[in-house]
């Protein structure tokens, strides 16, 4: 998910979003932990997505 796009979602979207996301991080540490994940790049996209949402969401209720 690029800058973009979480810029352009409001708070309640980056909210739900953060959440579904952190649902599915959590769903991949669980598969990399029983060794049945193939690719662990894909934790740290999701590890960074999480952070670009939390960025978005503090500067958004910093500023409203």
């Amino acid at each position: 998910m690029k800058i973009s796009e979480v810029r352009g979602l409001g708070i309640n979207e980056l909210q739900n979003k953060s959440s579904e996301l952190a649902e599915e991080l959590f769903r991949l540490q669980i598969r990399n932990a029983s060794g049945q994940l193939e690719s662990t790049a894909s934790l740290g996209r999701l590890r960074k997505d999480i952070a670009r949402i939390a960025t978005v969401l503090k500067e958004k209720e910093a500023a409203g």
